[in-house]
């Protein structure tokens, strides 16, 4: 899913699909520098009952950080969201932040298959448009125009001409959206190639965002509730933050594509621009700063080091859309407005594709994780010789059954990253496993190293058709899905 060649239309022309096949490691990568995944924590978990991982997964890390921050005149991004360890209770219905901080959640699917809380994490994303996208022309806040722009901006991401909306009263922004010659309240946005309301002129393309935007995600231990309901927790692992700082056109990225294949060729190895305080530039407009957990679960600015992990997925895959994953893959229009909710959540399948991708995923890899080593999916939903099961997963009725654990992994999931925190070698790597995967490599040679055979590699669309009726692969039409989530 992370390694595809360009999609038509699209800024990505990484066209990395080739390593699907092959490996193409520098030398120095050739050795397996993540070496967390090699160690057996086995021990430390067993040390650590369920009821003090409990009790510090459900301690509040975020709140003072800002003060933090201010007291020591930290100059780069400053979380300004207020209640956000409160999740959903900090957003009203239509996703906007009960703070003013103008931020907006939306709900989205979990990328395949790093982001599925069942390898680890819980996560939320929200995006906020820069003020001139939020205002009219005479630089008055409207919640109507930032709606508006926000459906526009969706709709651009996804390529698509039109796409559902909150509802805008197209009084207030002076503009006939839905294309229905009238001025009224619009349910969704048809043919806008502008921005509305002061942003009216600012750059506009398909498949970019426009400067300005940004995105906080924070990354979160998995919290149980007493009936057993998975959630986020309301400590946090990360607190990330994307600032798009300088719009590229299309023929921009093109060209820094072909520099960096240029440069890989001459040996180089990759390296980015620190902005210090603010973070590492992308050197494709973005700028990627973020806070993570210190020893004692404080959360404090990452290092240089640690921040360069970021620009492997943000950077240097070809599936992205502009580099982010989240937005792409939000559900199509009012239904997607709204704290990240996988209850309820239908297993899409990826643009192009019939089936559910959540189902194809494990068919294709026949597992549950990146290193197939997650017994718990693959007892749930692959039958003994790992090919899907079509009955059991016909039983799931969301993307919340399919992709959350038991409360008993949750446990030992958040129990093996508070190792890792103890440990602060972040840069070793971040997965928590309890033992080390058997289908990972700790050295490989690109010359003799076994690769995947071409009926084995596969296109893949990082957007979703939430319009489709996804098929079961090898099950019967009829079936029903009759077994209710936990």
């Amino acid at each position: 899913v992370c390694h595809q060649d360009s999609i038509s239309g699209r800024e990505n022309v990484m066209n990395d699909r080739d390593l699907q096949e092959a490996y193409s490691f520098s030398d120095v990568g050739m050795t397996n520098r993540w070496k967390n995944l090699f160690e057996d924590r086995s021990k430390r978990v067993a040390s650590i009952s369920d009821e003090e991982i409990q009790r510090y997964i459900k301690e509040d890390n975020y709140a003072d950080l800002s003060n933090r921050l201010r007291e020591v005149n930290f100059k780069g991004f400053i979380p300004d969201l207020k209640d956000l360890p409160l999740g959903a209770e900090a957003f009203d219905d239509e996703g906007f932040a009960k703070d003013g901080s103008h931020w907006v959640a939306f709900s989205y699917k979990p990328f395949p298959s790093t982001f599925w809380p069942t390898n680890g994490s819980t996560d939320d994303v929200m995006i906020r448009l820069s003020e001139r996208f939020r205002t009219n022309q005479e630089g008055e806040y409207s919640r109507e125009i930032y709606k508006a722009n926000l459906a526009i901006l969706e709709a651009a991401i996804k390529g698509v001409s039109s796409i559902g909306s909150l509802p805008i009263d197209e009084f207030q922004v002076g503009k006939d959206l839905d294309g229905d010659g009238q001025l009224n309240i619009a349910h969704s946005v048809k043919d806008q190639t502008d921005w509305v309301g002061a942003a009216k002129g600012s750059f506009f393309d398909t498949y970019l965002y426009p400067d300005g935007t940004e995105f906080l995600h924070t990354v979160r231990y998995i919290d149980v509730g007493p009936d057993g309901t998975i959630k986020p927790s309301p400590r946090m692992k990360e607190v990330r933050y994307l600032w798009k700082v300088k719009p590229y056109s299309k023929a921009m990225y093109g060209r820094k594509y072909e520099l960096e294949s240029i440069e890989k060729e001459r040996g180089h190895l990759p390296g980015y621009v620190s902005i210090r305080q603010h973070g590492l530039d992308n050197g494709n407009g973005w700028a990627i700063q973020g806070f993570i957990e210190d020893r004692i679960g404080r959360l404090r600015f990452m290092t240089h080091e640690e921040t360069f992990s970021c620009m492997g997925c943000h950077n240097t895959i070809g599936s992205t859309i502009d580099k982010t994953f989240s937005f792409p893959r939000k559900m199509d229009g009012a239904a997607g407005w709204g704290y990240i909710n996988l209850r309820g959540m239908p297993d899409a399948p990826s643009r192009g594709e019939t089936t559910g991708e959540i189902e194809l995923y494990l068919s294709r890899a026949r597992g549950g994780s990146e290193f197939r080593n997650n017994d718990e999916m693959a007892s749930r939903w692959l039958k003994p010789d790992g090919n899907v099961d079509p009955e059991k997963i016909a039983s799931a009725k969301d993307v919340y059954d399919l992709v959350t654990p038991s409360p008993t992994r949750a446990m030992e999931l958040n129990k093996a990253y508070r190792t890792i925190v103890e440990d602060q070698d972040y840069i070793f790597g971040k997965d928590a496993v309890m033992m080390p995967p058997v289908n990972v490599y700790d050295r490989i040679d690109n010359r003799t190293a076994p690769t995947l055979p071409k009926e084995l590699t596969f296109d893949y669309n990082i957007i979703l058709d939430w319009g489709a009726n996804p098929t079961k692969r090898d099950a019967s039409p009829e079936k029903k899905n009759t077994v209710g989530s936990r």
